[in-house]
């Protein structure tokens, strides 16, 4: 049992940069659980994957998401910025290909330049989770610990996690911060006294951004694409990958990956193996035998990840949710505040949205 000011649940982005807002303000008297036994949430990288690539260990691969775009998410790259993390843009020189129907060849089209530019994080983005975790006291995050139930019990909450072999264990604090996707929140947590009715269907209807996606990555020697001068982006109304980039380092491994076009529910009923047999058929369709014997290749499908998705994640469209709410009235308003990235107001569903909704949340502290 432990009793804190402050308890964190999650430690995904918004987790961790709430524990090192709060320490910034000289609030330490924190504790942060997380159900997942690796800190990070849905920025995922492929090097703490099992059959890992057995190249240069800082050589990581995103498997959730991989942009921002600092020109209008500020706060963003101002905690960039402060983290000294180096970054570069997207690459998106030459043409992109499309895909229209399986009786037409693969189409060559001027490529689609973001501007502004999408930037990404040497290393990946699992370096800002690296980074945001050494800035913090580490003793304060628990692993391996799933919150099951919240109860106000006078004049705290009660935590109540449980760990793997089905331990229970309760933490005690002045206020929660949720660092979960609110449809997940509702579907795993069970809260006495009970949520609003209203404020319950709320979070219940808040799409989880990455929950329905799967996406699929290939690491090669070189982007031999490029010699082709294409840019590694592709559309495709084949598949199973309707979106195409190049995910390559700077002087490092070249990668393409994809985003997996196939439903949820459908890629349950398909091996792992099978999908990326299809997807390598696919990168070979695009961009010629080259592409045929990748290095490496990784396949994530969060719709499996249970602290991530739940069954209606299976049938959400995909798109970026409206912004939830934290309980405005009654006895959980001053004691429960909503800061993962579908809390936010401006960039619901993108890492900033996390940025957004936890320095929004911590306002009052």
């Amino acid at each position: 049992m432990q009793n804190v000011r402050i308890a964190i649940v999650g430690a995904g982005l918004a987790g961790l940069y709430a524990a090192y807002s709060l320490e910034k303000k000289g609030i330490k008297d924190y504790v942060i659980l997380e159900a997942r036994e690796i800190l990070g949430g849905r920025i995922a990288s492929t090097i703490h994957c099992d059959g890992k690539f057995n190249g240069s260990g800082t050589e990581g691969f995103d498997l959730g998401p991989a942009w921002f775009w600092p020109a209008f998410q500020t706060d963003m790259a101002r905690l960039v910025d402060e983290l000294e993390l180096e970054t570069f843009q997207q690459f998106e020189t030459g043409d992109m290909l499309l895909e229209r129907s399986s009786n037409q060849p693969p189409e060559r089209t001027r490529g689609y330049i973001n501007s502004p530019p999408s930037m990404r994080i040497a290393g990946g983005m699992y370096s800002l989770i690296d980074v945001l975790y050494r800035r913090i006291d580490s003793a304060r995050v628990v692993t391996g610990q799933a919150v099951r139930h919240l109860r106000i019990s006078e004049p705290h909450v009660e935590l109540v996690s449980e760990n793997a072999n089905g331990e229970t264990f309760s933490h005690f604090a002045e206020h929660v911060l949720l660092a979960m996707p609110p449809r997940l929140v509702e579907s795993q947590l069970t809260f006495s006294p009970a949520l609003p009715d209203k404020l319950a269907r709320q979070w219940r209807e808040t799409d989880t951004w990455m929950a329905p996606h799967a996406k699929y990555i290939a690491v090669f020697d070189r982007p031999f694409w490029r010699d082709q001068g294409l840019s590694g982006e592709a559309r495709s109304a084949l598949g199973p990958m309707v979106e195409i980039h190049d995910a390559s380092i700077p002087e490092g491994k070249a990668a393409l990956f994809g985003f997996l076009g196939v439903p949820a529910d459908v890629r349950r009923s398909v091996s792992e193996e099978e999908l990326m047999t299809a997807c390598r058929t696919q990168f070979v369709r695009l961009f010629g035998s080259q592409a045929e014997n990748p290095e490496a290749e990784f396949i994530k499908d969060w719709a499996k990840e249970i602290y991530t998705a739940t069954e209606s994640d299976e049938r959400s469209s995909g798109d970026h949710p409206r912004p939830a709410l934290s309980p405005g009235s009654g006895e959980w308003a001053s004691r429960l505040t909503g800061i993962g990235s579908e809390w936010s107001r401006e960039f619901t569903g993108y890492l900033a949205g996390a940025i957004d909704a936890t320095n929004r949340g911590l306002s009052s502290f």
